[in-house]
């Protein structure tokens, strides 16, 4: 077992634990939770955080206690809109750059060489929200009783498996706690820091086992007092689950979140309120407990509008989601003094706008024997005009791009971002004569070999992405001064992913994935999602089922298959980049994939008078802002 990661150490906001007597005895509170240590009615703050809090060094300078942080969620299924800012609490969690990943609630962990087996180390005298302990015992019983319980899930989640089969989680002692997994796993750490990656911490042992028939004989009578019809639903109901809405509708759950829920969200609610934990386990460099905000005041709108008229009186003090839409920005713009507040950067986690996903593996023969050339996709890549596209529809807001990482990216690699996107007529003309599309009707439209028109349809989907719908009919018009004619095919969501998952399609667009999380989703770099790498979904199926389904993929793939692999068995991270980059240069030569435009960076809103938030962060669910920010140490200026 090699050391990966140190306890209390950290990079970016925390620090070194306080184990001294001394530090704690500096240690301070906010003032309603001191009155309520000098009435009794509350443990003392050394007792509360214990032996190990994780230190933050706040972002401008150490916060003052009170006030409500206003926030809007929207409608009543927005509750991915709370995870965002209370809770995000896993075993690890994301440095502010969403490069790595840094201890959390754990302090710290081991991995094997073969990247097998996890050892974490937890914080020693950590406390749920109700004061019971916080242990190893809990992690087990979350993962063990819970999520490999088949009558709450039908299959383990994802994240907890390697080789198809689920972790093994034991437990060596109260403060550490072991995951065994069948194949090597590298990225186990960084899945852990996603929103998906909080099940070891999400439920309670000593709560939500009555809820469980192993630990409860008596269960069917409180699922009948709560009129449910089975004792799944009850553990449902008292404990959510990471993305539903009745995570939130509970006071009476114990969490590890930085704030409690004091008034749910339920159904027919207007607002969510959720109040400071005081068994918080975080504190900052001069000892002070977090978080300095007494809670935050979730407001909930049916509609942008009226979260927007918010935003402008001065309503909201930060907000990013829902509002974030270029069509948005020059009217928030303009009331930055009307509303006291200030633009915030949001740098997203796409590579590109819109990546063009030309079938490859298209039924018709002749119309893959177009697709699948290489001077076809650079052709057709370099006739578009995409300064065009950025000036009009992104407000000149981008930059020509490809695919891969993006700048700000270690792992950025200019040749597979920046190659054929220059205009160039000529070139795209000659490239199209050279593969035998040069003769022409009498529109000027290009002819197939075997004499019929090069006519086909690019699927996009409207109501999900309108922006492309006008990409694309930029598109058509450039491609049209080539010979090529186009159909821009917008189509609803369910037969959108019908055609493509059937390979019924001709072209497909889709924003394209990996720009801050390359290992997350390659599909842009080889065929590696069935339902995302739309330029040759059987290749895909052949790399998801080892083969055994599909259509075997050309040698190129193949490697890039196997280098993807074993990046993703790789725990040190140079070697892993390394590793990528190989992938990377393949994929460069291949060039499947035909990209417009960087994804734009969007914006967020935030009061002047609110301190430690982010000026400019990465914007993504796997990244789930503002979460990594921290908001526990957020505060306002008095």
């Amino acid at each position: 077992m090699s050391r990966r990661a140190f306890l209390g150490t950290t990079t970016g906001f925390a620090g070194l634990a306080l184990t001294s007597g001394a530090s704690f005895a500096a240690a301070k509170e906010a003032p309603e939770l001191a009155a309520m240590v000098a009435k009794g009615d509350l443990p003392p703050l050394a007792e509360r955080i214990g032996e190990n809090p994780m230190v933050v060094t706040p972002a401008d300078r150490i916060g003052s206690y009170g006030g409500m942080w206003r926030r809007g969620l929207r409608g009543s299924s927005d509750h991915n809109g709370i995870l965002r800012c209370v809770g995000n609490n896993g075993l690890t969690r994301w440095d502010m750059d969403f490069t790595k990943v840094e201890p959390n609630v754990a302090a710290g962990w081991d991995v094997s060489d073969d990247a097998r087996t996890f050892v974490f180390h937890l914080r020693k005298g950590m406390k749920w929200s109700d004061g019971q302990p916080f242990t190893a015992d809990d992690v087990v019983f979350s993962i063990e009783d819970c999520v490999k319980n088949p009558e709450l899930y039908s299959s383990v989640p994802s994240i907890l498996t390697s080789g198809g089969k689920p972790a093994t989680v034991t437990k060596i002692d109260d403060e550490t706690v072991q995951f065994q997994f069948e194949e090597p796993y590298a990225l186990f750490l960084e899945q852990l820091a996603t929103p998906l990656g909080q099940h070891p911490t999400l439920f309670c042992k000593h709560y939500a086992s009555q809820f469980l028939p192993k630990y409860n004989d008596k269960l069917d009578d409180m699922v009948k007092a709560e009129g449910l019809s089975s004792w799944a639903d009850l553990f449902r109901a008292k404990n959510g689950d990471i993305e539903i809405p009745s995570r939130w509708a509970n006071p009476e759950k114990p969490v590890l979140d930085p704030w409690v829920v004091e008034e749910p969200y339920v159904g027919g609610a207007t607002r969510v309120i959720v109040k400071r934990n005081p068994y918080f386990w975080q504190i900052d460099t001069e000892g002070n407990q977090l978080p300095y905000l007494d809670g935050i005041n979730f407001g909930i709108s049916q509609d942008v509008e009226s979260l927007m008229l918010d935003v402008i009186s001065g309503k909201i003090d930060l907000q990013e989601r829902h509002i974030n839409s270029l069509a948005n920005k020059p009217t928030l713009a303009a009331n930055t003094e009307k509303g006291d507040y200030h633009l915030m950067e949001l740098v997203p986690s796409s590579a590109n706008v819109c990546s063009i996903y030309l079938n490859m593996c298209h039924k018709d023969p002749k119309m893959r024997a177009i697709f699948e050339q290489k001077d076809f996709r650079v052709a057709m890549s370099l006739a578009m005009d995409r300064e065009e596209i950025i000036d009009l529809i992104y407000l000149g807001q981008s930059e020509p791009y490809q695919t891969g990482p993006r700048p700000s990216h270690p792992w950025y690699f200019e040749k597979l971002s920046r190659q054929f996107t220059e205009r160039d007529l000529d070139k795209a003309n000659a490239l199209l004569d050279g593969i035998g599309l040069d003769k022409k009707d009498g529109s000027g439209m290009r002819l197939r070999p075997d004499g019929e028109k090069l006519f086909f349809s690019v699927d996009v989907i409207p109501t999900l992405y309108p922006d492309l719908v006008d990409v694309l009919e930029l598109v058509k018009s450039h491609w049209a001064e080539i010979g090529v004619d186009i159909k821009v095919n917008s189509i609803e969501r369910a037969l959108y992913y019908s055609r493509g998952d059937a390979n019924d399609h001709d072209a497909q667009v889709w924003p394209g994935p990996g720009g801050l999380d390359p290992m997350f989703d390659p599909r842009d770099y080889f065929a590696a999602h069935t339902q995302g790498s739309r330029y040759a979904v059987p290749w895909a199926q052949w790399y998801v089922s080892n083969g055994t389904q599909g259509e075997e993929p050309p040698e190129s793939q193949k490697q890039r298959m196997k280098l993807y692999d074993q990046a993703k068995a790789t725990v040190d991270l140079e070697e892993r980049g390394r590793l990528m980059h190989q992938l990377f240069e393949l994929t460069a030569d291949a060039f499947e994939t035909v990209g417009v435009c960087l994804g734009v960076n969007t914006f967020g809103v935030c009061r002047n008078n609110f301190l430690n938030t982010p000026k400019r962060e990465p914007d993504s669910w796997t990244y789930p802002n503002p979460a990594p920010a921290l908001p526990q140490q957020f505060f306002f200026e008095s």
